[in-house]
């Protein structure tokens, strides 16, 4: 059982639950009676949250920079003209996946 009530997890399995995807990082909510019995309460992308085996995903020790990263909300996508497109494409610095 994890040692922790809150923060960050990996998605590290996923059977029988098709919502997750593995290799995602998700927030984890405080729930006691939850962790009793061996569950995560995760927050999904749609800011819901829900039940799952502990088992399925492993803590992660972040920096306090990442971790307001993830907490903050994510805007929507802006559209870019197409001369801001032709540049993102020619850039080669890489679009962080947390942008989109």
């Amino acid at each position: 059982m994890p040692s922790r009530a809150t923060g960050f997890v990996i998605c590290v399995e996923n059977k029988g639950a098709e919502d997750l995807d593995v290799r995602k990082v998700y927030r984890v909510l405080a729930d006691k009676a939850a962790a009793l019995e061996g569950y995560l309460r995760i927050v999904d992308d749609s800011g819901e949250d829900y039940l799952y085996p502990a088992d399925y995903f492993v803590f992660l020790e972040l920096p306090q920079r990442a971790k307001n990263a993830l907490e903050t909300k994510r805007r929507p996508a802006r559209r870019r003209s197409g001369s801001a497109q032709i540049a993102l494409r020619q850039s080669s610095v890489p679009v962080s996946r947390l942008d989109r």
